[in-house]
């Protein structure tokens, strides 16, 4: 398996309040597959046709609002990055947390409020 290189996209993600709905639809319209997250619940783990190793997932919300559709670049450390957002005009939407996992993650926004996700895998 290959590692992706820091500081490009590696990561997607669908946040929906239809989660079945999301998985049909994207399940027909290219063919992606589904997997339950064992170690996060109300997630599901997309992987392609003929890739045994997930690159996105849809996130499970109640409140339709929360709907979304996102990028997540992988950067070797997650709190220089959003320093590093700030210094360069944009914001920290949601600052940086770890999950039980061990992966740490935060969401921010460009200058124009794009947000988008900024994660370092677990060790």
């Amino acid at each position: 398996m290959t590692v992706p290189a820091f500081n490009t996209v590696t990561w997607f993600q669908v946040g929906t309040d239809a989660p079945a709905e999301a998985r049909r639809f994207y399940g027909d319209l290219f063919g992606w597959q589904f997997a339950v997250d064992p170690d996060e619940d109300g997630y599901d783990l997309i992987s392609y046709p003929g890739d045994d190793v997930p690159k996105g997932g849809v996130s499970h919300h109640t409140d339709p609002s929360e709907n979304h559709a996102m990028f997540l670049v992988m950067v070797e450390d997650v709190d220089a990055t959003c320093a590093r957002t700030e210094q360069s005009g944009g914001k920290v939407a949601v600052p940086a947390v770890t999950t039980v996992n061990g992966l740490r993650f935060a969401y921010v926004e460009d200058p124009s409020g794009n947000r988008f996700g900024v994660f370092k895998p677990a060790p």
